[in-house]
């Protein structure tokens, strides 16, 4: 199983969404399918090559990334374009569809990172055509959402293992290396 094709496949679905997505109606479903079909393929990716640090690294950024979203929602009072809340900032989809996109980037950095940040963006969008979200909102979410990757996600490398560490009154790096 070739995971670019998952993602290619994950595409194609966004793209026959989009040909129809004429309303908010039909922008929602796609920016769900979106978001949480890439959050599936950032932890499915590193499961299915046995690379279960780089699960934990998946599953670090995009927890990190949502929980951050969610305090930010629940500090920063921003009414929702619909008037469905005032939840609007940030867009945790837009975060959590670039924080799936950048893992697999920064961790496999192959073909499959370009269709990844495509539908991430296509999320964005979305969050915004279904009169969810602002475009300040989706911006902040892209940013926060790498940025949580950039600090949890290293490049996967078999023969190299970088593992942080914590004790009682200790912290520090394990650094495994076979040649």
């Amino acid at each position: 199983m070739d995971i670019s094709k998952t993602v290619a496949f994950l595409s194609l679905l966004s793209a026959s969404f989009t040909g129809n997505a004429i309303n908010a109606d039909h922008w929602g479903p796609l920016s769900d399918i979106g978001a949480y079909g890439l959050v599936g393929v950032a932890l499915a990716m590193p499961a299915y090559k046995g690379d279960w640090h780089g699960f934990e690294q998946a599953a670090y950024s995009v927890a990190t990334t949502s929980g951050l979203g969610l305090v930010g929602k629940s500090l920063i009072d921003e009414a929702r374009p619909d008037h469905s809340g005032h939840d609007s900032f940030p867009s945790n989809h837009t975060a959590n569809a670039f924080a799936a996109a950048t893992t697999i980037n920064l961790r496999y950095s192959d073909k499959s990172a370009w269709p990844a940040y495509g539908i991430a963006v296509l999320v964005g969008v979305g969050r915004v055509q279904a009169n969810k979200h602002y475009w300040k909102d989706v911006f902040a979410g892209a940013v926060m959402g790498s940025l949580t990757s950039w600090v949890f996600t290293e490049t996967f490398d078999k023969n190299v293992h970088v593992v942080p560490w914590a004790g009682q009154n200790k912290i520090g790096l394990t650094l495994s290396m076979l040649w």
